[in-house]
C-alpha cells in the first residue's frame, strides 16, 4: 500500500465536519481548523511532506518510540503535538487517517457545541 500523499491528506482533513483550511502564518503554512481552532498544519512546499498532529501526551509519546518518522510537534508545543512524515513508506494510510481523526476529535471535543 502506498503512503498517503498531500492531496489526500488535505481531501481527509477537508472531508471532517464543519473544518476549514487558512493560511494564517504564511503563503506556505496551510492550517486546518475545526471550530477556529487548529487540529492539523502542513507546509504545502516541503517535501518528503510532514504534517503537525494534535495528540494526547501518553500517545504522542508512545507514537514517537514506535515510528521513527513520528517526532515531536515542530514549532508546536511538544507535549501535545507530533510531527509525522504521512509520505514514509512505513506509515500506513489507515494509521495517518486514524491520527488526523484523534488530532481532530481531542479539538471538537473542547469545543462548545454551537461550534461544531
Amino acid at each position: 500500500m502506498l503512503p498517503m500523499n498531500i492531496n489526500q491528506f488535505k481531501d481527509y482533513c477537508l472531508a471532517k465536519p464543519n473544518t476549514t483550511c487558512d493560511f494564517p502564518f504564511d503563503h506556505k503554512t496551510l492550517v486546518f481548523r475545526v471550530g477556529g481552532k487548529m487540529f492539523a498544519l502542513t507546509n504545502i512546499e516541503q517535501e518528503p511532506c510532514k504534517v503537525n498532529l494534535k495528540c494526547d501526551p501518553v500517545t504522542a509519546l508512545m507514537l514517537r518510540q514506535k515510528h521513527k518518522c513520528i517526532t515531536p510537534g515542530y514549532h508546536m508545543n511538544k507535549k501535545h503535538w507530533n510531527t509525522v512524515e504521512i509520505e514514509n513508506p512505513d506509515l500506513k494510510t489507515k494509521t495517518v487517517k486514524d491520527l488526523i481523526d484523534h488530532s481532530y476529535e481531542l479539538v471538537a471535543s473542547k469545543l462548545p457545541k454551537k461550534k461544531i
